[in-house]
């Protein structure tokens, strides 16, 4: 690049025969002294090595030679000024390259070096030749270094050392030099050529705005060096990183024609500062909806704090999405669990979220998991109020009423969220959260909608794959990703991890797949819907326990189970999250369809089952729930039955039971076949007029045998003296111990066979 060729920038000043009235022997500022008629000065026209030149005699203790025109300096232009001097006689000066350094205003640049090197004379006659850079860059090489905001300078030469030398200058050269500064690619703006000095505490801000508004569509370079912005810096064309920046947590760097993590990464010289600094320049607006990690790996040394890395917002609720790579956990004492034990008050009928009187309480952390008597599971501290010893709860306990000790366990999160107060429309896709038993995957804001996550890997959390502390569950999405557990190797009693869970309303768990927590999913609040998901948890024990792959734990769930692979673990349904467990009103535990899926177990204990319902409390009963089409299968060992109660607080009232659909199942290597409405084949072989009709335990759940809806004669029915009789029988209902029997009464004793349909619920 030639600016005197490209763009005809008048550069070369005159030759001095052509007159010294242009000359100047002050800064060369309009006004200034010339050399014209000066008795120091005097032209010479045929010297034998410069042909004209000028003859100067030093008689100040600073003899300067000025050109008076405005020699333009543009940011990204270099310029050489070369002088050829010899001394004639007299003492021999020092010389020096020297130039005035000025504003488009004409006022000087204050702090711009004006001055170069020296170079002393020390042979009369012998020509010395000196140049010097000059530009707005601190580039190597360059001796004067304007800044950007210098517009031209009066360029020439000092004469310095003892007076009386007379010296003959040839004519001056200034040259565009920014060739020498030219790299491969011609299209690149350096920072350092607008003021950006790579020296780590000088702020580069405004050198890097200049250079990006005088981009226009060109690549910014940032060269080898460290560069510190003080402020936010916004950057709308291309940029490329040799060196890297520096910036206060509070300031952002928002590139937005290279927003994606290698991009941050390289600026930071640290991956998990750069995906920070590019999480915060992605929730305030750079224009992307989406912050790409371009298939990268990132290791992670502590906790990533994502509402810390965004000190201005403290929620948010505009989509924004992360995807395309690995967070990996690095070996770090960061993660370890923190564990506080304390002694707080709960009463439901005060608070049934809150603990009062709670000791210790600035110890305790917000998103702690809260362990003891009468405590359901995924119970967790959603805030905390300090001066008044209060936290607040995600959920209600079950059975803590009055003063006890609680134990407070703050995992650590790969990625965590929590610091926001709400959290909105967030996506998560395609990454996988590799925690290598180290920490949990992700943690939730306390309180927002619609949180996504999709096609992603939850790899071997160590006690949590996804947290929810809060509301921040409203609406989750969670598809088609994989949970796969730390705790693979160890028998079923001693696992403790849980893939997830969820304490609001409205969760899409679709076509996912879980291995061998404790727990794929905790579901609490309603309308949930869990489909196409496959979760498996066994063990190689003979007629092993196994755990809940399901949970769900709210009574009146509105929920749809449906075309998942449930292997080796069960649905348990609860009201552990009631702080009045008993049943006093309301639709008890209703509303959920069980549907169309595939139940597998193998090498359990009999007693096994593969959907529990479990009351905390007395006089609960089912009221609307449909088991449709679904395969249950046992292999090495029957079970029992699909289904059961588990009494351990209290049974079913099986007498309130109310639209209860059992129907279209199939089993295999189950005992009981339940089934409601129930069809049963009773053979009378003497003829009596009370016949006993047994149901063999198979309605569902073993329900009451509460109403009959038909009684259908499969032959003749026949008197003692074999005659045939058209009779009609009424029916006593819940006979028998259990109350899962019918007597059909008949006019007259008759024998024969008939199927009777029966139901357990109204």
């Amino acid at each position: 690049m030639n600016k005197a060729i490209t763009d005809g920038v008048q550069l070369m000043p005159p030759a001095f025969a052509e007159g010294l009235d242009v000359w100047s022997s002050g800064d060369g500022t309009p006004g200034s002294d010339t050399y014209d008629g000066a008795a120091n000065a005097v032209l010479v026209a045929a010297d034998a090595d410069f042909g004209s030149c000028l003859e100067l005699q030093k008689t100040a203790n600073t003899q300067k030679l000025r050109f008076m025109g405005q020699t333009p300096l543009e940011p990204g232009c270099y310029l050489q000024i070369k002088v050829r001097i010899k001394a004639v006689s007299g003492a021999l000066p020092t010389v020096r390259i020297a130039g005035y350094a000025a504003y488009a205003t004409g006022s000087n640049i204050p702090g711009a070096p004006q001055t170069a090197s020296e170079a002393a004379l020390q042979t009369y006659g012998d020509v010395v030749e000196i140049t010097a850079l000059v530009g707005s860059g601190y580039r190597s090489g360059v001796q004067m270094p304007w800044g950007r905001l210098a517009a031209y300078g009066h360029f020439g030469l000092d004469l310095i050392g003892a007076n009386g030398g007379v010296v003959r200058i040839d004519d001056i050269e200034i040259t565009d030099a920014t060739h020498v500064f030219l790299r491969k690619m011609l299209s690149l703006v350096d920072v350092t050529d607008y003021g950006a000095v790579g020296n780590g505490s000088t702020d580069c801000t405004e050198a890097f705005e200049a250079a990006d508004a005088a981009a226009d569509g060109r690549s910014i370079l940032v060269p080898a060096g460290e560069f510190h912005l003080a402020d936010t810096v916004s950057l709308n064309n291309p940029i490329r990183f040799e060196g890297t920046v520096s910036m206060p947590d509070d300031k952002m760097l928002l590139m937005t024609k290279n927003f994606d993590f290698p991009s941050y990464a390289a600026a930071f010289g640290d991956e998990e500062l750069g995906f920070k600094k590019a999480f915060q320049a992605l929730i305030n607006n750079v224009d992307h909806e989406s912050l790409d990690l371009k298939g990268r790996k990132i290791s992670i040394t502590a906790p990533l704090d994502m509402a810390a890395a965004v000190p201005n917002k403290s929620s948010y609720a505009t989509r924004r999405l992360i995807r395309n790579g690995q967070l990996e956990a690095a070996d770090s004492t960061a993660w370890d669990t923190d564990v506080v034990t304390s002694q707080a008050t709960y009463s439901s009928a005060a608070d049934s979220r809150k603990l009062t009187n709670v000791a210790n309480v600035a110890n305790i952390p917000v998103g702690a998991l809260v362990e003891g008597a009468g405590v359901g599971r995924e119970i967790y501290v959603k805030s905390r109020n300090v001066g008044a010893g209060e936290l607040k709860l995600n959920a209600p306990l079950y059975d803590a009423e009055g003063t006890q000790v609680f134990t407070f366990r703050d995992f650590k999160y790969l990625v965590d969220f929590s610091g926001f107060s709400s959290l909105s429309k967030f996506c998560v896709e395609g990454i996988e959260f590799q925690c290598n038993g180290r920490c949990s995957a992700l943690r939730l804001a306390p309180s927002g909608s619609v949180f996504s996550i999709d096609s992603c890997f939850i790899s071997r959390p160590r006690d949590r794959g996804i947290t929810s502390i809060g509301t921040g569950c409203q609406g989750l999405l969670v598809d088609n990703c994989q949970f796969l557990s730390h705790e693979d190797p160890l028998d079923v009693p001693d696992r403790v991890s849980i893939g997830l869970n969820v304490n609001n309303n409205d969760a899409k768990l679709r076509s996912n797949r879980a291995t061998r927590f404790r727990h794929f999913a905790v579901l609490a609040g309603g309308n949930n819907t869990v489909t196409g998901n496959h979760f498996f948890q066994g063990d190689s024990v003979p007629n092993g326990v196994r755990t809940a792959g399901l949970v769900l734990t709210s009574n009146n769930c509105t929920s749809t189970v449906s075309d998942n692979y449930i292997d080796n673990c069960f649905i348990e349904w609860t009201n552990e999250r009631d702080p009045s467990p008993d049943f006093t009103g309301g639709f008890s535990f209703s509303a959920l369809s069980i549907n169309a899926n595939v139940f597998l177990s193998g090498d359990v204990a009999p007693w096994f089952s593969y959907i529990v319902v479990k009351p905390y409390g007395s006089g609960h009963y089912l009221n609307g729930v449909s088991v449709t089409g679904n395969k249950f299968r046992s292999v090495n060992g029957n079970i029992d039955r699909a289904e059961r109660v588990d009494t351990s607080f209290s049974d079913l009232d099986h007498g309130r039971a109310k639209n209860v659909l059992f129907t279209g199942n199939m089993y295999h290597n189950v005992t009981v076949q339940s089934a409601n409405p129930l069809r049963v084949l009773h053979d009378q072989s003497s003829a009596a007029s009370s016949w006993t009709v047994q149901t063999a335990a198979e309605l569902p759940f073993q329900g009451y045998a509460r109403y009959v809806d038909s009684v259908t004669p499969q032959r003749a029915l026949r008197s003692a003296s074999n005659s045939i009789r058209y009779l009609a029988p009424y029916a006593d209902v819940e006979q028998g111990a259990g109350r899962d029997q019918i007597v059909l009464r008949w006019p007259e004793a008759v024998r024969g066979e008939v199927q009777v349909t029966l139901r357990m619920d109204s």
